[in-house]
């Protein structure tokens, strides 16, 4: 199946290996001077196009992908504290294990993030845990099951909180799981066009703040069944240009949600890349119920 790869794989390894997008080694004196701050943000607009580009080149397109074996994973770490004029601190932890044998591969992520405000109160307290696991009974038929877990631990908590703040509460969300499976199948599988549909059956848990007219706390618990539908297209229009399309529908008892981003990928060059987007998300329950966003990511090394 490598052969199917050879544009998206030239993106990647540009993205990788070539001169854009390049981190220099930050001068001495940068930090005093203000440069430091700057060069940051510089590497989160390169890291939000890389991962633009990586959303692009997704290894599942083109059927069952090359799996490495056995149990591995990653951990990722961040701790600042601050004294002086502000007391305060902020920590993140983030992992994934993974875990493939034979056709099946899982995959579990963990990220956990605390911070406090400049008076010393904690002001994030969430918890994240994600779940994937795919099993390939050819390069076109496959099984898919996809997990989600969110807490805030600071829902409900009204210590130190103004009567505003109070209300404000009301409806967010302390914990909000999701399960979902089913098949998924490529109707489409060839050098230059890809489709791939994949349809499934979950439950959404959500555990959700009440306040009350005394501004009393509770919490109401709901369980609901929520269906799951989703499409992957891909067409390769020539040596240096394809597009892609990706849909997802979900509908349960509380609302309907449906994401579709409309991607036109550009490798003019082996210095310069190009992707434009458009994608639009639609939630019924929203006062507006449609948001469109235009994108675009240039990466270009000399």
């Amino acid at each position: 199946m490598t052969r199917y790869l050879t544009p998206l794989c030239t993106v990647a390894a540009l993205l990788a290996s070539g001169p854009a997008l390049a981190q220099s080694e930050i001068a001495t004196g940068a930090n005093v001077s203000g440069l430091s701050a700057i060069n940051d943000r510089m590497n989160d607009v390169e890291d939000s196009v890389r991962d633009d580009f990586s959303r692009s080149a997704d290894p599942s397109r083109f059927g069952n992908p090359s799996l490495r074996q056995g149990l591995f994973g990653s951990v990722a770490l961040t701790y600042s504290g601050r004294s002086g004029n502000t007391e305060n601190q902020d920590f993140s932890l983030a992992g994934r294990l993974n875990y493939n044998r034979g056709q099946f591969a899982q995959s579990l992520g963990l990220l956990l993030e605390y911070g406090e405000d400049d008076a010393g109160n904690a002001d994030t307290k969430d918890t994240y845990v994600i779940y994937e696991g795919q099993y390939y009974f050819d390069d076109n038929l496959y099984a898919f099951a996809l997990g989600r877990l969110t807490t805030d631990g600071l829902a409900g908590d009204t210590t130190g909180l103004t009567s505003d703040e109070i209300a404000d509460q009301d409806g967010r969300l302390k914990r909000d799981a999701f399960l979902g499976f089913g098949p998924g199948y490529r109707l489409v599988n060839t050098d230059d066009t890809t489709w791939r549909l994949q349809a499934g059956a979950g439950i959404r848990y959500t555990k959700a703040v009440q306040v009350n007219t005394a501004q009393a706390v509770s919490y109401d618990s709901n369980t609901e069944a929520g269906y799951i539908l989703s499409s992957r297209f891909y067409r390769k229009l020539n040596d240096t240009v394809f597009l892609t399309n990706d849909t997802d529908y979900l509908t349960s008892d509380s609302n309907d949600t449906a994401t579709n981003e409309l991607g036109l990928n550009f490798r003019v060059s082996d210095m310069l890349a190009t992707r434009i987007s458009y994608k639009t998300e639609y939630v019924s329950d929203r006062a507006i119920r449609t948001d469109n966003t235009l994108g675009l990511s240039l990466v270009y090394g000399f």
